[in-house]
């Protein structure tokens, strides 16, 4: 008789609870339970909501039918060649008989009302709120994310709420909120539902911004375009091993995304979070100033962010403020015109500089807006237009 691996993986589990007494433990599931659902599809072990909604699927979109009812996953670069019954690196999109599927579209496992200074971006509707939700997954795996226990963790994993678009944008504005944020863990792995609600936005006057890590394909970026209206970028670091010993990605895949939303029109700026010891060398730090100012002009804001010790990186220190000092310097010495300092409150580096006369146009602390001295986005002293998305 001939096994699936995923018939095997249950007939293994339930063998395993039977010879021994011990549990696998993780976060909010007993160890059994954990590994079925790993190896069984979505729809055979519901998630924390049993509710009719909960079962919904979606098709995807971005993949090409293959021989024997596999697929190729076309969305991301990983590119992951699924076969019937199976899932992509993600974990939220399944081939079903040779069609694939998202698990996640309408299914939000984390939503919060922000300041849109937390996401960060700091040129974008400064003092506003955005209205965040995220899905269970990511297509990659960073060692310090602070979203682990969402981003690493299949949709059965974790308790999740049925919210389609219409909603999505019926609560943002029940909250005050000026846009959606798609954030917290990888928006790309929910592609479709970002998609979906951000093209809502033209009809609801709520605006759409995407918190991504950038690992995406370019023909779904240059779909995005179309209907966000602002990206932050988390640049991880700026050699290929960091990528790939520390976020099991790539980096290429990410500047291509840059460029091509340069290309695009399309508003967006970086944050890199300085590790000590791992992306913090003054050369690397200069390579990617060089880079960005080359690349994607002078005007983009950069934050070097402070790490604190999280997740499978808890072996190493907070991240010295003249480190963070450094990094911004460096930045601002390569031509750089806004180089920001984030996770520490009161540092000078969370303010605005007018590139012009040097004053400060926008006064922050953390997440709170003090001061904003623009008239029609440009710098109420001097004039000069300060690039960004300010009504």
């Amino acid at each position: 008789m001939k096994f699936s691996r995923r018939d095997f993986l249950i007939r293994s589990a339930c063998c395993a609870c039977g010879a021994a007494s011990g549990a696998l433990l993780s976060p909010g599931l007993p160890g059994l339970e954990r590994l079925l659902r790993a190896a069984t599809p979505s729809a055979a072990i519901p998630s924390g909501d049993n509710s009719p909604e909960q079962e919904r699927i979606s098709p995807a979109l971005y993949y090409e039918k293959l021989e024997e009812l596999k697929i190729k996953c076309e969305l991301c670069p990983r590119e992951c060649t699924v076969a019937d019954q199976e899932r992509g690196y993600c974990g939220v999109r399944e081939n079903r008989l040779g069609t694939y599927y998202t698990l996640v579209h309408s299914k939000p496992c984390a939503i919060h009302t922000d300041p849109i200074e937390k996401k960060p971006l700091f040129h974008f509707l400064p003092g506003t709120l955005a209205y965040s939700l995220a899905t269970a997954g990511c297509n990659v795996e960073c060692r310090f994310c602070q979203n682990w226990d969402i981003s690493q963790f299949r949709p059965e994993q974790v308790k999740s709420t049925y919210l389609p678009p219409d909603d999505v944008h019926k609560q943002a504005r029940r909250t005050g909120a000026r846009s959606i944020a798609y954030t917290y863990s990888e928006p790309v792995i929910f592609y479709e539902y970002m998609f979906d609600t951000a093209k809502l936005g033209a009809e609801t006057g709520t605006r759409s911004v995407m918190i991504s890590n950038g690992f995406i394909q370019p023909e779904p970026m240059r779909e995005l375009c179309k209907v966000l209206d602002g990206v932050k970028i988390d640049l991880k670091g700026f050699t290929e091993n960091f990528y790939k010993e520390y976020c099991s990605g790539e980096l290429k895949p990410v500047l291509d995304t840059l460029e091509l939303m340069k290309k695009e029109g399309m508003w967006f700026e970086l944050v890199v979070l300085i590790i000590p010891s791992l992306n913090d060398s003054e050369e690397e730090l200069r390579s990617m100033a060089k880079w960005v100012a080359a690349n994607l002009g002078k005007d983009v804001p950069i934050h070097f962010s402070r790490f604190h010790p999280t997740y499978k990186l808890k072996n190493l220190p907070v991240t010295p403020v003249k480190t963070l000092d450094l990094a911004r310097k460096i930045a601002l010495d390569e031509g750089l015109h806004f180089a920001y300092v984030g996770n520490v409150w009161g540092h000078d580096g969370e303010n605005t500089f007018c590139p012009g006369c040097g004053g400060i146009v926008i006064r922050r602390i953390g997440y709170k807006v003090l001061e904003v001295n623009l008239k029609d986005g440009a710098c109420v002293s001097c004039g000069k237009v300060i690039p960004g998305i300010w009504s």
